[in-house]
């Protein structure tokens, strides 16, 4: 029954993510246009019928509704265009080559804040109202009050410039090139997962489960292990779907701090051009990204909590 149940929930779940998808990408399609210049402002010393020939290779000069019902038939194929800037690409070929990049930094900076804010979020719990627990929960707030542009020029400062152990810049697969911008896009992570792993740990710890088990003489280790972490992880479970779509969407700015070829430099460069198709295919696949991962944390908490029920309007 609980196997039908997560079934019907992940059909429910899937149906409801074509109109936000929809959603999307109308409103990101009008906002774009709205915009003050256009793609081919750069090419305003061109003469009058050669800019009229761009515009009508790219079917700009169709009415607004004609372009937007063409592109949403071209997004269902899964065909975000050519990109208006660069010239011998498409908008599916630049998201291949940078995507994979963004998806390593933001997936790896993932992982890490997991491990790292769960171990500490355990730690502060454990000893609760200490000095540890308030010196470490005291550097989560500082580690969530401090933006990543603030953290990677002091990182590049003290490890790159005068330390000398790891480059500042540039990107080539390597562990050393990773490194800093994994640790930067992590650190809020760290902190905010420490802290809600922190909290749910103290509620749990006070379950009356815990009190019974800790009753019939388990090891505190088996009591932490095998009975209040996996509750502890629930909101942390929550936490982390739009948490790693944000990582490997939002870091646009620690990629363009260190030179990294990543999707949110093109998306940077896009906006910064006008390229609508570039600028449009970024948004649209970053939010499936997010629909997608939200939809993964759904079914997870779902399995996760067995207390959660499937009926229909609960």
């Amino acid at each position: 029954m609980r196997q039908e149940g997560l079934l019907q929930l992940a059909a429910s779940r899937l149906i409801g993510l074509v109109p936000t998808l929809l959603v999307l990408i109308t409103i990101s399609f009008f906002l774009i246009r709205l915009a003050p210049g256009g793609p081919f402002d750069a090419e305003m010393a061109a003469p009058p019928e050669i800019r009229a020939n761009l515009e009508a290779k790219y079917h700009l000069d169709e009415p607004l509704l004609a372009q937007y019902f063409r592109y949403l038939g071209e997004v269902i194929a899964f065909d975000f265009g050519p990109s208006f800037q660069y010239k011998d690409w498409t908008v599916n070929e630049l998201i291949a080559r940078g995507f994979p990049i963004s998806a390593t930094i933001g997936g790896l900076a993932m992982l890490l804040a997991f491990f790292a804010g769960v171990l500490i979020g355990v730690f502060a719990a454990l000893r609760q109202n200490t000095a540890s627990d308030y010196t470490v929960m005291g550097i989560a707030m500082l580690g969530i009050s401090i933006p990543n542009f603030v953290v990677a020029p002091l990182l590049i400062l003290v490890l790159a410039i005068y330390g000398g152990w790891l480059p500042a810049s540039g990107w080539d697969w390597t562990w050393q090139r990773g490194l800093l911008p994994v640790v930067t896009l992590a650190l809020p992570a760290i902190a905010y997962i420490a802290r809600l792993t922190r909290g749910s740990m103290i509620e749990v710890l006070h379950s009356n489960y815990i009190r019974t088990a800790r009753a019939k003489g388990l090891p505190e280790r088996t009591v932490i292990l095998r009975h209040a972490l996996k509750p502890t992880l629930l909101p942390v479970i929550s936490y982390m779907g739009p948490a790693t779509a944000a990582l490997i969407t939002g870091s646009v700015v620690v990629e363009r701090i260190y030179s990294i070829p990543g999707l949110g430099s093109y998306f940077v460069q896009g906006a910064l051009n006008r390229d609508y198709t570039l600028v449009m295919g970024v948004v649209v696949f970053y939010g499936m990204i997010i629909i997608l991962f939200n939809f993964i944390v759904d079914l997870l908490y779902a399995w996760l909590n067995p207390r959660i029920r499937y009926d229909e309007g609960e």
